[in-house]
């Protein structure tokens, strides 16, 4: 239902005490003067003067208290009108300085649409905060939880090292320089991830060609994913692909979908497509399965999501990898997204302008 707005409440409620005044100002005349004639004739026809006489000088009292009587009612009505849902924002407000973000104000059907409109906004403002309060107390327990790991396996191997529970040899240490790339590599998920947040993630955009970018990334990880019985297979319809976009932060978001894919996809042929559109340059990445829920596809993106019903838990994760692809490619201007594979697994598609 739409409201009537705060100008029009008041217009309307003033012209109404206004033209109720004068009716009944009009018909009292009228009824004062048909009296004077009915039952008091001489005094109707005494010589005019001046002064009112006594049953208009009553009639003139009586329709001032009574003018003033509806202008009172007329004002409290209005006031109640526009002053309930404006206490209850006020107490609102004061209980939302206080901490409580559970606060809601409260309207009625007949309040103005100004007043109405600014109790919503408050309420969107609340909620938006409550839901913000919410997800920093998430992310503060998810960041202890993957920090917890790593910081518990080298205080453990260190404290083993000291007291010569362990020998000092190479694998030791790799182990130890694992566990710390490890959590550089999370630190770095999170500062991206806090700098998308404040749309403060620079992107250094210039003409690159999409084609070499993917072919330098493939050579970096090939033994790898051949170590781990995976293809890695570059389909494209013509040599070059060039795209409006930062090379570095490029290589990054396609290092984290393939490291998504290492990790959860069973071992077989990993697909990557390049093709054009007329206003962007399109990469799919594509895996064998086990596949996503394709009821996670929507939230896969979000930081510490992870599509547990569907992949396997052995390589572990952070689940900050696909929110950094997504906040890469969104600073692009472009977009991500994951559907179901031709091949029962994921594919994920990158659009990124092509100007």
């Amino acid at each position: 239902m739409r409201r009537s707005g705060l100008s029009r409440h008041i217009i309307v409620s003033m012209s109404l005490m206004v033209l109720a005044v004068i009716v009944m100002m009009i018909l009292s005349s009228y009824l004062l003067y048909a009296v004077l004639v009915e039952f008091f004739p001489a005094s109707a026809n005494e010589p005019d003067g001046w002064l009112p006489t006594g049953p208009e000088l009553v009639w003139m009292v009586g329709v001032t208290l009574l003018g003033l009587g509806l202008a009172i009612a007329a004002s409290v009505r209005l006031a109640q009108r526009i002053l309930s849902p404006m206490n209850s924002l006020v107490d609102s407000i004061r209980a939302l300085a206080e901490g409580n973000l559970g606060v809601r104000a409260s309207t009625t059907d007949d309040s103005p649409g100004e007043v109405a409109l600014l109790v919503d906004d408050f309420n969107a403002m609340a909620d938006r905060l409550q839901a913000m309060e919410r997800e920093r107390t998430m992310w503060h327990a998810a960041i202890a939880h993957e920090l917890r790991t790593p910081v518990t396996i080298l205080r453990g191997r260190l404290q083993g090292l000291a007291e010569g529970v362990f020998q000092p040899d190479e694998a030791q240490f790799r182990s130890l320089l694992a566990q710390v790339e490890g959590l550089s590599r999370l630190i770095e998920d999170l500062r991206v991830l806090s700098l998308a947040d404040n749309a403060r993630l620079e992107v250094r955009r210039a003409r690159a060609d999409v084609v070499n970018e993917i072919h330098s990334v493939m050579t970096l990880v090939d033994p790898a994913f051949r170590s781990a019985g995976f293809v890695l297979e570059l389909e494209t319809s013509r040599g070059e692909h060039p795209a409006h976009c930062d090379p570095t932060r490029l290589r990054q978001a396609l290092l984290a979908l393939l490291e998504n894919a290492r990790r959860y996809a069973t071992p077989g042929r990993i697909r990557i497509a390049v093709h054009e559109t007329l206003a962007h340059v399109q990469i799919a990445i594509e895996d064998e399965g086990p596949g996503i829920d394709p009821a996670q596809h929507a939230s896969i993106f979000h930081p510490f999501m992870r599509g547990d019903g569907s992949r396997s838990r052995q390589g572990g994760g952070s689940g900050l990898g696909l929110a950094v692809v997504k906040a890469i490619i969104d600073a692009h201007g472009g977009q991500v997204r994951c559907t179901p594979g031709s091949a029962g697994g994921s594919r994920f598609i990158i659009e990124l302008p092509r100007q």
